[in-house]
Parts: structure tokens; C-alpha cells; sequence
């Protein structure tokens, strides 16, 4: 089997300019993403929305999706979207995140 020539780091790196619309935030540090896998040129992303039926689901699928191809060496994309573990601000969210929408860090 091949090595990839592409790291989980450059995928993450890179999802951080998909912006969910409603919230005005970054995917990774609002805690969507939850796996990144690389096999090859090919990536798996795990990931799930705010709230089952998002409306901005399409478009943040469509942003993972563009923003990942354009990383070289990747030529496919699966994205997986998932509903359990359901999100929550307080154990997805960065601390970044959740010092700029003003959520205690540690809150439970």
C-alpha cells in the first residue's frame, strides 16, 4: 500500500476556511469535524452539523469538499456525516471557539 503524501495536519490546516454561514466560524474550531482519515490521495471525513437538518448543511458539505480538493495530492473525498456523538458547544467547540461566542471552557 502506498504512503500518503498528504497528513491529517494539512487537511485540518486547510478545513479551517470553511465557515459555517450562521455562525460565522470555522468547522474545525466549532468542533464539526470529528476524523479526518488519509489512505493514499484519497481523504475520509467524519463530521456532523450544529443540529440534525441544518440549514447550511449543503454548503458546508460543499466547502469541505471543494476546500479538500484543492490540497495537492488529494483526489477524492468522502464525507461522512454523522449525528451521534450529537454536537454541543461545550465538549466540541475549541477553547477559541468557545472564548469568542462566550461559552465558560468549562462548562459541562
Amino acid at each position: 500500500m502506498a504512503e500518503a503524501t498528504v497528513s491529517v495536519e494539512q487537511v485540518t490546516d486547510a478545513l479551517h476556511d470553511v465557515i459555517d454561514p450562521e455562525l460565522g466560524y470555522n468547522i474545525i474550531d466549532l468542533g464539526l469535524v470529528y476524523d479526518v482519515e488519509v489512505v493514499n490521495d484519497a481523504l475520509k471525513v467524519t463530521m456532523t452539523m450544529t443540529t440534525p437538518g441544518c440549514p447550511a448543511q449543503d454548503y458546508i458539505m460543499n466547502g469541505v469538499q471543494e476546500r479538500a480538493l484543492m490540497i495537492p495530492g488529494v483526489e477524492a473525498i468522502d464525507i461522512d456525516l454523522v449525528w451521534e456523538p450529537r454536537w454541543s458547544p461545550q465538549q466540541h467547540m475549541s477553547p477559541a471557539a468557545k472564548a469568542h461566542f462566550g461559552i465558560a471552557d468549562d462548562a459541562r
